[in-house]
């Protein structure tokens, strides 16, 4: 009896299973410190670790960090990474950037947390406004804050109940957005843990780029706000089609529904992020991660319009708790960080770098998966780069998740690792920031290419 041979994306499965044990047999031996540190110290912590998904890594275990500076990462081990994951677009723009250091050093001396605004508060309101246009804006700690605040205010300018959202979006841990399109129907996801109330009576999924869809749900009169990152980036990155935007704005606006863009890991696309580089018009804009150079922040604008409308609202409210806003949010720590990064990090000259350098990795992981006839593709956004192992380009959610093969992705992954390359743990994803050198994204490519020869013998 002859045995079914079966394929991922091209790949034999009986060599992707080869790989990983070789790879994982290697990391292990690599790694004893890393080894060795979680195993004494994770008693302490829930489930071993400080945060739940540092066990979700693809390597058999997490490495354990001990610095990193610029585009690298140095391990417990002593091993030294050219960091692509650049945690997960916090630390986009290189790892400590020095007017960001010198920032926090000079705050520090001053204090950290004063419940009061500081004089560069204000200078940083002025420096949103110059990067990211003109908006009424307010801080959070993190995006997830930004975006649940700013669903809050679109609720109360519009009256309205429910928030729309797009198929395998990804805005936190927001819970009206934890929901997903099963057969036609908007239903909770899967393995959401204790959900205080049902996602699916608070939300409304779509299809991303299914501009008909978006105008069937917009004709209920309920939704009040649309979220949507301008381009789907946590699942495989789905591009938007062209006009898909320009008829979300027309709509929205027809069916007088706020549209709310989510820039957290799109402000890789340029200087002001993929709005301002396509002249997209928002009512509010989200933003957070790496918007004060890796240090815990996110900020959250409304238009002036919008600005007005919650005003009136907020005028005739009983008074009484608002829901919105943290004790330890915009402290001065983060205006002086917002300040440095947004003045002298985040320039057009650093996104010509990482523009430079994001084109030089596309391209060099393309001519790879184009040389092995694979039937992947590289998808880019600005310094964002993906490789998707399936063919392109991807539409929406539900085929970005059958794009989604975790097995093999986290061969790649673990190969690259073993090789000197970290890239994101949740999918094929890579980051190129002004401190990434030539020489970085060509060993990252190296080693690429060298993976795919194997797996495609």
């Amino acid at each position: 009896m002859i045995e079914a041979v079966t394929r991922t994306a091209g790949v034999l499965d009986g060599r992707i299973a080869a790989f990983l044990a070789r790879e994982a047999d290697a990391f292990k031996r690599a790694n004893p410190r890393s080894r060795a540190a979680l195993q004494s110290g994770a008693a302490a912590w829930l489930g071993g670790v400080p945060m739940h998904w540092m066990k979700d890594w693809p390597s058999p275990f997490p490495l354990v960090a001990a610095k990193a500076r610029d585009a690298r990462l140095t391990d417990l081990d002593g091993h030294d990474l050219d960091d692509f994951c650049l945690g997960d677009t916090g630390s986009m723009f290189g790892h400590s950037p020095a007017p960001v250091a010198r920032a926090i050093r000079r705050q520090a001396r001053q204090g950290l947390t004063y419940m009061l605004p500081t004089k560069a508060a204000f200078e940083a309101a002025r420096l949103l406004c110059r990067t990211f246009g003109d908006f009424r804006w307010q801080v959070a700690m993190t995006a997830t804050d930004a975006n649940r605040f700013a669903l809050r205010v679109a609720r109360a300018v519009t009256g309205r109940p429910k928030v729309l959202v797009f198929n395998g979006c990804y805005h936190g841990t927001v819970d009206e957005t934890m929901v997903r399109l099963d057969g036609g129907r908007t239903v909770p996801r899967p393995g959401l843990v204790g959900p205080g109330a049902d996602p699916a009576a608070q939300a409304v999924a779509v299809e991303f780029n299914d501009i008909s869809g978006v105008e069937a749900a917009l004709a209920s009169g309920e939704i009040a706000a649309i979220l949507t990152e301008p381009v789907m980036t946590n699942s495989c990155m789905v591009l938007p089609e062209a006009g898909f935007h320009d008829a979300l704005r027309t709509l929205s606006r027809r069916h007088g529904t706020l549209l709310i863009l989510d820039e957290t890991h799109t402000l890789s696309s340029g200087h002001g992020g993929y709005g301002r580089v396509h002249s997209l018009s928002p009512d509010i804009l989200v933003v957070g991660k790496c918007v004060a150079g890796g240090m815990p922040a996110a900020v959250w604008g409304l238009t002036e319009e919008v600005a007005d409308r919650f005003a009136a609202c907020d005028a005739t409210r009983p008074e009484g708790h608002s829901g919105m806003g943290t004790t330890l949010s915009a402290n001065p720590m983060q205006f002086a960080c917002l300040c440095a990064t947004l003045s002298e990090v985040m320039t057009p000259e650093a996104y010509a770098r990482m523009e430079k350098g994001a084109d030089r990795l596309a391209t060099g992981l393309a001519a790879t998966i184009s040389r092995v006839e694979a039937p992947w593709h590289v998808v880019r956004v600005g310094a964002r780069v993906e490789v998707i192992c399936a063919p392109g380009p991807l539409r929406n959610g539900a085929e970005a998740a059958e794009a989604h093969h975790p097995r093999l992705e986290g061969a790649l992954h673990l190969g690259l690792l073993n090789r000197g390359a970290l890239i994101a743990p949740f999918h094929n994803m890579m980051l190129v920031s002004p401190a990434t050198r030539r020489r970085q994204i060509d060993r990252l490519n190296a080693a690429f290419d060298s993976i795919l020869t194997e797996l495609f013998a």
